[in-house]
């Protein structure tokens, strides 16, 4: 597939191409006028520097449109982090402009910088705390009223003071989103520590967690191994000098496209090659010399045919696997074994084997090659499996601690866990916590197994980002009692007892987004705050305040003193985080607010540039590593051994007790078609390895598949981002969103489509065994012809749609079954399910 195949610039994904800006570090909002609009319009050569002409610009001397004030604050959607130079009048905004001076960003900014600004003008902000007063929970009639936040956050106290007086700590929940301000998720732990609860859960198992887990079990550390730009130790470019890129399960244009335009330029100067493994034709595939429609759910298959072919042939690289590889013997004994041959997993993927060959040759012999993954491998049932053969495929070939190279597992980033500094106060012991993933909410309230969940906090929408959505509001129905926080009344809100109103990104300082390669920026406030919205981190400490004035077991002082009041300034709370995390020494407020690109961790000291290549055989390296353990001291790799572990006995017996094995097999989702090998779960709990403060189910796998379900539901579908305009459901709540993608279109292969009845544009109706959603029919050549993609994040409450006509869609997440999760990471499967499509 040639690089410009179908007439898209490879700039076409970012802001000075699609969307009609004037180039690089043109403004989104304020009119601009391209002095060579005819010509630019006909370009589709993908350069690659700062665009050749300049626009008229009809503000320049405008009394009115002349900005009085320019603010340096970062965007809160993609991991792309990208620096967000917004221009004020009078406190207004005009205009948001990129950062010219990051090299990767090139003052680039997508489609979604423009509705920053959206978030904070916007008629439907939740401005003040509300109480449920009447109505059904979940009822759209629901009546809430406004309360003080005094007053919210007492009745939230009182709730939780109950629930611990009466030896029921554990039942009290929260859920937290990645899209906070850094350091909320340290607050909340403190919170729940000093209740009693271990049940302060992560968004990472809805997101991509899974990633994380396989990293840190394979080389030591549970994060994006290199980074975008020049590594500030060696002078030389990473990710950008790679040889070849190996894509699976992400469409970077769409979800990443200021930092996938920067792999696109390096790949303009190295001639590297791109294979994206999708089972549709992404924006991400049409720029790729190769894409691969491999069936869903079968990625663990393709790379164990991979790593089998590069094994056999003697393709991997001795030197390295002799002196840094731990396990690579029993390993290729386990792929003989099994016969995971590229000929076997044709069979499975539905590819040819002389396609896995050739891509298990290109990515053993391009030096450096690196591997992306993200929601499309993350969002399956076997996701740390089929990681961990990812990285024992980087590990043989020797790409780990390469520039250019790496495991590149996206939103596995940093920062995670903020050290605060130790509590004084004594803490109780607390039980286990329920299975990793929020989505094991709705499974604790309904059934009591283990225990049943009384009340729950949330930031993000479970109503719409959760498995099995009919499930999750029957459990919310039932739940005893929940807080909503959030920017508008999403749908999550109505089932709420008490609301509380959040502030936007541009309505706050601080550190809030990070960019994938553990990168992150300093950013300032832009505007006041919207009516009584409050930062998350102030609600969090402001609970504690008030649990200091109603506890009547715990001396106020004990809560006042873990969580001071200085901290109300997130200044000071940063300088908290950095004094105590490891390897965070130079990540300073100061030092980062004078940088134009942000700075990568770990970062031990105000000279050290960060870290850009992971396990990087350099000082600056072993520097940072000893930063984050004494006992990492000459370690390259922070595994017990000091090396890439692909397995040891130790690793063995640590996943047995869950069924799995520290050398996967293969196995996948029953849904996916074919009588594939699968799992069954027991129904005892036992402690999770991998994350051993909770329990799991123990699984069996290989069990025989079935294809009883494809006699009513004969086509597979997958979920995922509907473009590059939305993120999340946030996005839906503009204008902007709602009028470029507001409509939910059904992609379906024609060939498919006939043999239904259904005609493009078509109303229709996708039906699993759970339950059904409404879209129209987008006819798309480019998916397989068993396969139906459903954009998710559409929900029914979003009202911005009306405007348009748009339909009250229901969540996606109807579809697919929580009850199948990888018990490990806790991911969930959304990437498969068994559907059928009909007209509506």
């Amino acid at each position: 597939m040639k690089h410009d195949q179908h007439g898209l610039s490879r700039r076409g994904f970012v802001r000075g191409s699609v969307i009609g800006g004037a180039g690089v570090g043109a403004p989104v909002l304020l009119p601009l006028v391209s002095a060579h609009a005819a010509a630019e319009s006909g370009a589709t050569n993908g350069t690659s520097g700062p665009a050749s002409h300049t626009a008229t610009d009809f503000t320049d001397q405008s009394a009115a449109l002349a900005p009085d004030k320019t603010v340096a604050t970062a965007c809160q959607f993609c991991n792309s982090n990208c620096r967000l130079n917004v221009d004020l009048k009078a406190g207004r905004i005009l205009a948001v402009r990129g950062e010219d001076h990051d090299p990767v960003q090139q003052g680039q900014l997508c489609v979604k910088a423009e509705l920053m600004p959206q978030l904070v003008y916007n008629a439907e902000r939740l401005t003040r705390p509300l109480r449920r007063v009447s109505g059904t929970k979940g009822s759209p009639h629901s009546k809430f009223e406004a309360v003080s936040w005094e007053e919210a956050l007492h009745t939230i106290a009182r709730k939780f003071l109950a629930l611990r007086d009466a030896g029921q700590a554990h039942t009290i929940a929260n859920r937290t989103t990645g899209r906070l301000p850094r350091g909320t998720g340290s607050l909340v732990a403190r919170l729940f520590a000093m209740l009693g609860s271990p049940n302060n859960t992560d968004v990472g198992p809805v997101c991509n967690d899974a990633g994380g887990n396989a990293l840190a079990t394979t080389f030591g550390l549970g994060n994006f191994t290199n980074g975008y730009g020049t590594d500030g130790s060696t002078g030389n470019d990473d990710l950008g000098s790679a040889r070849h890129y190996l894509f699976l399960g992400t469409n970077q244009a769409e979800t990443h496209p200021v930092t996938f335009d920067y792999l696109l330029r390096g790949r303009e100067k190295t001639k590297a090659t791109l294979t994206v493994v999708d089972p549709r034709l992404t924006p991400t595939g049409t720029v790729a010399d190769r894409w691969v429609a491999s069936k869903p759910h079968t990625d663990l298959a393709l790379l164990l045919a991979m790593l089998h072919h590069i094994v056999e042939e003697g393709l991997y690289d001795k030197a390295f696997v002799k002196r840094w590889v731990v396990g690579f013997d029993e390993l290729r004994a386990h792929l003989a074994k099994h016969q995971y041959t590229p000929s076997w997993a044709a069979k499975v993927t539905g590819l040819k084997a002389n396609v896995i060959t050739e891509m298990a040759v290109e990515y053993a012999t391009a030096k450096p090659a690196a591997i992306f993954c993200n929601a499309g491998i993350s969002h399956q049932l076997g996701a740390f499996d089929t990681y961990r053969v990812a990285t024992f495929l980087a590990a043989v070939t020797g790409n780990i601690g390469q520039p250019g190279g790496g495991c590149n597992f996206m939103h596995n980033t940093w920062p995670g866990d903020l050290h605060l500094p130790p509590l004084k106060a004594e803490v109780p012991e607390r039980r286990e916590a329920l299975p990793v993933g929020p989505d094991y909410f709705a499974e604790s309230i309904l059934t009591n197994n283990p225990y049943r969940l009384r009340a729950v906090v949330t930031q993000g929408n479970p109503l719409v980002s959760s498995a099995n959505t009919t499930k999750v509001k029957k459990a919310f129905e039932q739940l005893d009692f929940y807080v909503y926080t959030g920017l508008f009344m999403e749908e999550a809100a109505y089932y709420a007892d008490i609301i509380l109103p959040v502030c936007s990104g541009l309505e706050m300082e601080g550190v809030y987004m990070r960019r994938d390669d553990r990168a992150i920026r300093w950013q300032d406030q832009v505007v006041d705050r919207v009516g009584e919205s409050r930062p998350d981190w102030e609600i969090w400490i402001g609970l504690a305040h008030a649990l200091a004035e109603l506890d009547t077991r715990r001396p106020g002082a004990e809560w006042r003193e873990a969580f001071p009041e200085r901290w109300m300034d997130y200044k000071n709370l940063w300088d908290d985080f950095v004094t105590h995390t490891p390897g965070m020494g130079g990540m300073t407020r100061r030092r980062m607010r004078k940088r134009s690109e942000p700075l990568r961790w770990p970062c031990p000291t105000t000279d050290h540039p960060g870290v850009s290549t992971l396990y990087l055989d350099h000082p600056s390296w072993y520097q940072a590593s000893e930063s984050l353990n004494p006992a990492h001291r000459g370690k390259r790799f922070l595994t017990p051994s000091g090396k890439v572990e692909i397995t040891t006995s130790e690793l063995e017996k640590k996943l047995a007790v869950t069924g799995h094995s520290a050398l996967p097999i293969f196995y996948t989702h029953p849904e996916v078609t074919g009588k594939n090998p699968t799992l069954a779960y027991s129904r005892k709990f036992v402690t999770n390895p991998i994350n051993p403060q909770a329990v799991t189910h123990p699984v069996r796998l290989g069990v025989p598949g079935s294809d009883a379900v494809h006699r009513d539901f004969p086509l597979m579908g997958m979920t995922g981002r509907p473009s590059v305009v939305h993120f999340a459901e946030v996005t839906h709540w503009t204008p902007t969103g709602k009028q470029l993608n507001g409509i939910r279109f059904i992609q379906i292969h024609p060939d498919t489509a006939r043999r239904l009845g259904i005609a493009d544009r078509d109303d229709v109706r996708v039906e699993s065994p759970r339950g059904s959603v409404t879209g129209t029919a987008l006819l798309w050549a480019g998916i397989r012809a068993d396969t139906v993609f459903v954009p998710n994040t559409f929900g029914p409450a979003q009202k911005l749609g009306d405007l348009f006509d748009d339909p009250r869609y229901e969540a996606a997440n109807t579809l697919p079954d929580d009850r199948f999760y990888d018990n490990l990471s806790g991911q969930q499967a959304f990437k498969c399910f068994a559907c059928r499509v009909v007209k509506a």
